[in-house]
């Protein structure tokens, strides 16, 4: 008899439980702790001497890279980051090791929230092999240790089906609210400027930032942008000017990045035409030309 494998490229995972999505007790939980694992300080003035903000989101943005690449769960991307944050809030670090603090926090975090966890070997291999599995093994207990071992971090994804749930969102949009919220948290994980902001607000600030950038206020009035502030404020008891300032932000962050990825598209652009037109030039022109007597 033969077995088949029906398994996919990802692993299966529970649907929702309503008793825990709807219990207020659980939305509560999480507001109450969830300052306890935010960065203690802005760490860029205080701590580090070696690190620049654009050096940390370069080491960000290669995060998101592999996570993307490697396929691996929607939260191990955010809870790297804030493995990252909380670690340089507390240990002054050299710029040279940053990539491989990046890397140890991504190992720490798939370990964590993916059923299938990064290897050792293949982190290193996405460092062009510039760290060695041994180092990444030291600095993932001196990272366990810094943090104290404290590694099951509050991240805006925890608050995003809490959130959504409490919305009048049609069923038939949840799904794709649900993947533009992730696209916004991951967006804002890049941006050290919103790294001090708690897990609820940058999650309720992206919640109203997928709803609104989805005009799903056709639907319902209470969708709309103020009503909409207004009802994510009171489930999440934030102040609705800080609700809504952290929802601007976000929106020009997301701008800011679509303008730079179109700026790269067209220097990409340019520099491919260039490559084309020297080639053209070179087929055109030998360059082994010699005296021929006719």
């Amino acid at each position: 008899m033969e077995l088949m494998c029906l398994e996919s490229e990802r692993a299966p995972r529970a649907p929702p439980d309503p008793n825990i999505l709807y219990d207020e007790r659980v939305l509560q939980s999480l507001l109450t702790i969830e300052d306890r694992f935010l960065p203690q300080s802005s760490y860029f003035q205080r701590v580090q001497k070696d690190i620049q903000p654009y050096m940390r989101k370069m080491v960000a943005g290669w995060m998101h890279e592999v996570c993307e690449e490697e396929k691996s769960a929607e939260d191990v991307f955010p809870l790297a980051i804030n493995y990252l944050d909380r670690f340089l809030a507390v240990m002054p670090t050299r710029k040279c090791y940053l990539q491989l603090l990046g890397a140890v926090c991504m190992f720490l975090a798939s370990k964590l929230k993916d059923s299938r966890p990064l290897s050792a070997e293949k982190l290193c291999m996405y460092t062009d092999n510039s760290i060695t599995p041994r180092e990444l093994l030291e600095w993932e207990l001196v990272v366990l240790g810094k943090l104290k071992w404290n590694m099951a971090s509050v991240i805006p994804n925890d608050f995003i089906e809490l959130i959504i749930r409490r919305l009048p969102i049609p069923k038939d949009k949840l799904t794709m609210v649900r993947k533009h919220t992730q696209t916004f948290i991951a967006l804002c994980a890049t941006d050290d400027r919103l790294a001090m902001n708690p897990p609820s607000m940058i999650a309720t600030g992206s919640v109203g930032a997928a709803v609104c950038g989805l005009q799903l206020d056709h639907t319902d009035q209470m969708l709309s942008r103020d009503n909409l502030t207004d009802l994510l404020a009171k489930i999440t008891n934030t102040e609705v000017d800080c609700l809504r300032a952290c929802q601007e932000q976000i929106e020009r962050v997301l701008a800011s990045s679509l303008q730079q990825g179109q700026q790269h598209r067209q220097e990409s652009g340019l520099r491919a035409g260039n490559k084309a037109m020297e080639q053209q030039d070179q087929s055109s022109t030998p360059t082994d030309v010699r005296d021929v007597n006719l």
